[in-house]
C-alpha cells in the first residue's frame, strides 16, 4: 500500500516511503541526509561528481542512502517511488520532474520537506523574505536584530544553513529567518510564515519562467497563510497586489514600507529616522523610532529599503525598536555588495558584483551621480530598456564585456544615444585591468565607477564573487601605478 504523502510530517512512519532526491548540492544533500536521519528509503541522483559530492555520497552510502552521481543519472525516474524531493533550480519541464508528474507522483522542495520536519513540541517560527533583489541583505539584517533581541536566530534557506537542517537541529531556534527564490517557492504547498515580505518583483530569470506573470506567482507563494504581518513596498505596487490576493490567516495584516514618509499601518523614513507606524499603539497620531540611516553601513536607496523590510518583520515578531536599532548598527553587508574598494585620482570604485539582473543594477545606480557604468555577462532573457531610460542621465560613460554586452549596447543606443561606450572583449585574465582601464579614461574626478553588472557571471567568472574580486584586485593594481 502506497504511504499517504500529504499527511506525512516529522513524527510520521517513514520506513515505507521511497524518496528520490534530486539534485545532490548543498540543499540536496542535507534534504537526503535527513530524509535518512527519519528512516525514509532514500535515492538521490545528480549529473555532476564535482566539488564534495563524491566525499558526501559515501557518508550517506554508509547511512543507508543510495547516491547515484555522474551523466545520465537523472534521465529516468526509478521505479517504486513515493515522493520527489528536488533541487531548487530544476524545471518542471526537467524530465525526471515530468515523469513524476505523468506518474503522479508529488514534488516537494526542500523547504516543504523542512516545514513538514518542524519538530511539533518547538517549532520556531519562520520569518520569510522574497523578491527579484535585496533578499540576502534583508535576511541577514533581520537575524542580526533578532540576535540583538537575544533571540536564538539563524539565516536559513537559499542564504546561511540549509532550512531542513535549521528546522533538524536538536537545539530548537527561536526564530527563523529564511530566505526564498522563487524556484524554492514554485515547489513550496504547505509553510504557512509567521511574517513574510516581497521585497520586489522585476524581470528576472525569464530563461526558466513562462511568463512575468509566472514569476510573479511564484513570489506571491510566500504570502500564502501568513499569520501576522504580509511586508510589501510600496514603491512596487505587484509587491501589494500579491498580498491582496494571498489567502492569509484570519488576523494577518499588510504593513507597507516605503522610503517615503510612512501612512498609518507601515514603515519609513522621516527626516533620515526610520519609523515605525505599524506596530504601536499610538500609530494614528504619531511614530516610533527605529535608527536613523547613519546608523546602517550604507545610505544607498535599495540598502535602507531592505533594513525597512528586516525591521518590519523583526517588529511584527515583537521585537524592541531599541533592538532593531542594535541588529541594524552592528549589520554590515556581504562582499560585492556596493563595496567601495578604493579612491584612485578622486574617483570612487564601487563593487556590486551581485547586481546581477538589470533592477539590482538600476537600485545601485540611482545611488551614485555621475558613474561610470560597467556591465554585462550572461543577461538570462531580460531587457535593459527600463534600466536605461531610468539613469540614463546619471551616466558619464558605460564600459561592457561579456556574452550578452550587445542587449545593454541596444539599449543604450536607444535611449542614451550620447553616452560614450567602451567594448572590452576577450575573456582572459587581463580583462578587468582593461574593464577598469576603460572604465579611468572615461571617469572624471568626483565620479564613481560602479561594478553592477546586471547579468549574470559565468560566461567569463566561476561566480559573481569571482567577477567581483577580479575587479576589486584590478582596482588595486590601477591605484599603485
Amino acid at each position: 500500500m502506497r504511504p499517504d504523502v500529504d499527511s506525512l510530517h516529522r513524527g510520521s512512519d517513514w520506513s515505507q516511503v521511497r524518496v528520490v532526491v534530486a539534485g545532490f548540492g548543498v540543499s540536496g544533500f542535507a534534504a537526503a541526509d535527513n530524509l535518512t536521519h527519519v528512516g525514509a528509503r532514500v535515492v538521490a541522483l545528480d549529473e555532476s561528481e564535482s566539488g564534495d559530492r563524491a566525499e558526501r555520497a559515501e557518508l550517506l552510502d554508509v547511512l543507508g542512502a543510495d547516491v547515484r552521481l555522474g551523466p545520465g543519472t537523472t534521465a529516468t525516474l526509478p521505479d517504486d517511488v513515493d515522493l520527489v524531493v528536488t533541487s531548487p533550480g530544476w524545471k518542471p519541464s526537467s524530465p525526471l520532474l515530468a515523469q513524476a508528474r505523468d506518474r503522479g507522483i508529488p514534488v516537494w522542495g526542500e523547504v516543504e520537506l523542512a516545514w513538514r520536519l518542524r519538530d511539533p513540541e518547538h517549532a520556531a517560527p519562520w520569518l520569510a523574505v522574497t523578491g527579484t533583489n535585496g533578499k540576502t541583505t534583508t535576511v541577514q539584517m533581520l537575524e542580526h536584530v533578532l540576535r540583538a533581541a537575544g533571540l536564538r536566530a539563524v539565516a536559513a534557506g537559499n542564504v546561511g544553513l540549509p532550512i531542513v537542517e535549521a528546522v533538524m537541529d536538536p537545539t530548537p531556534y527561536d526564530v527563523i529567518a529564511v530566505e526564498l527564490s522563487s524556484f524554492q517557492l514554485h515547489y513550496t504547498y504547505s509553510m504557512a510564515a509567521e511574517s513574510a515580505a516581497v521585497l520586489n518583483v522585476a524581470e528576472d530569470h525569464l530563461d526558466w519562467y513562462d511568463s512575468m506573470d509566472d514569476y510573479a506567482a511564484d513570489k506571491g507563494r510566500i504570502y500564502e497563510r501568513v499569520r501576522r504581518a504580509c511586508v510589501y513596498n510600496v514603491a512596487d505596487p505587484v509587491t501589494e497586489q500579491l498580498v491582496r490576493k494571498a489567502d492569509v490567516q484570519e488576523g494577518a495584516r499588510a504593513v507597507g514600507f516605503t522610503s517615503g514618509t510612512p501612512d498609518v499601518g507601515m514603515v519609513g523614513v522621516v527626516d533620515d529616522i526610520l519609523v515605525d507606524r505599524a506596530f504601536i499603539e499610538e500609530r494614528t497620531t504619531t511614530a516610533a523610532e527605529l535608527c536613523t540611516v547613519a546608523d546602517l553601513a550604507s545610505d544607498a536607496p535599495h540598502f535602507v529599503a531592505n533594513a525597512l523590510a528586516a525591521a518590519a518583520l523583526a517588529r511584527a515578531h515583537g521585537v524592541s525598536p531599541a533592538a532593531v536599532r542594535d541588529g541594524l548598527r552592528s549589520f554590515a553587508p556581504d562582499g560585492h555588495r556596493i563595496a567601495e574598494v578604493a579612491e584612485v585620482e578622486a574617483v570612487r570604485y564601487v563593487d556590486d558584483s551581485k547586481a546581477t539582473n538589470p533592477h539590482a543594477a538600476a537600485s545601485s545606480l540611482a545611488a551614485y551621480d555621475p558613474v561610470v557604468w560597467v556591465a554585462g555577462g550572461l543577461a538570462k532573457g531580460a531587457r535593459f530598456d527600463d534600466l536605461v531610460q531610468a539613469v540614463g542621465h546619471r551616466l558619464r560613460g558605460v564600459v561592457l564585456i561579456g556574452q550578452d554586452r550587445d542587449v545593454i549596447a541596444d539599449a543604450l543606443s536607444r535611449h542614451a544615444p550620447d553616452v560614450p561606450v567602451i567594448v572590452v572583449e576577450g575573456g582572459d585574465t587581463s580583462v578587468m585591468d582593461r574593464v577598469v582601464g576603460a572604465a579611468a579614461d572615461l571617469a572624471q574626478p568626483g565620479d564613481t565607477v560602479l561594478l553592477a553588472p546586471g547579468c549574470a557571471s559565468m560566461d567569463m567568472f566561476a561566480n559573481y564573487g569571482a567577477r567581483g574580486d577580479a575587479f576589486a584586485e584590478a582596482v588595486l593594481r590601477l591605484r599603485e601605478r
